[in-house]
């Protein structure tokens, strides 16, 4: 067995293929631009640290063995799937409400929703769970440490991937919502944004069946 816990060779095609994984638009991406972009970066930053745990929640459960037995498992997958569409057209709904807003919102100290809302949209995201089972264990050595320790240490590479990722799309569309917010589209814009995770939503449907 090799001293170090995870193949050399397999460290930057991993970070490459997680890249590419979180730049996709996706409902994480979707949702994050939307509320970012109508209530701030707080608020923005918040969904993040929620999104993280959901990914956390899922590179845990590979880690011992229970991602995959959800993954295989179609009647948890399907509610599992269905739970995460209808929850996105949720987020949807509520942002065309939101659209009325003439400025962006500002969170609060005491405002866990955008963290609870990230993470509850990261959960109930079947796609997360079916990554962590088909790329994840293709990056993995049998002849280097086991299994629950490489797939701890790349799972928080990828964590650590998608959060700088994510935090990006918060500042870009913090700041583009703010430029909306000084324009008489402010309102068609929101409401826009709201389409947008509603077809993200029809889109994980379709694409998780």
């Amino acid at each position: 067995m090799e001293s170090f816990p995870v193949e050399p060779t397999v460290i930057v095609p991993f970070l490459l293929a997680v890249s590419l994984i979180e730049l996709t638009p996706g409902p994480n991406m979707g949702y994050l631009a939307a509320l970012s972009a109508s209530e701030g970066r707080v608020a923005g930053f918040r969904a993040v640290l929620g999104v993280t745990a959901g990914l956390a929640f899922y590179m845990l459960l590979a880690v011992f063995g229970v991602a995959e037995l959800i993954a295989a498992a179609p009647l948890v997958y399907g509610a599992l799937r269905w739970a995460g569409v209808l929850y996105l057209l949720y987020l949807a709904w509520e942002a065309w409400r939101g659209a009325r807003e003439t400025s962006p919102g500002h969170a609060g100290n005491s405002d866990h929703k955008p963290f609870w809302r990230g993470f509850i949209a990261n959960v109930l995201n079947p796609k997360a769970a079916v990554f962590y089972v088909t790329l994840l264990p293709g990056f993995i050595a049998d002849d280097h440490a086991a299994f629950w320790l490489q797939a701890l240490i790349l799972g928080m590479a990828h964590l650590v991937v998608a959060f700088i990722i994510h935090g990006l799309i918060v500042l870009g569309a913090a700041r583009a919502g703010q430029l909306i917010a000084a324009t008489s589209h402010a309102s068609t814009a929101r409401r826009v944004l709201a389409i947008g995770i509603a077809l993200i939503a029809l889109w994980l449907a379709w694409e998780t069946r």
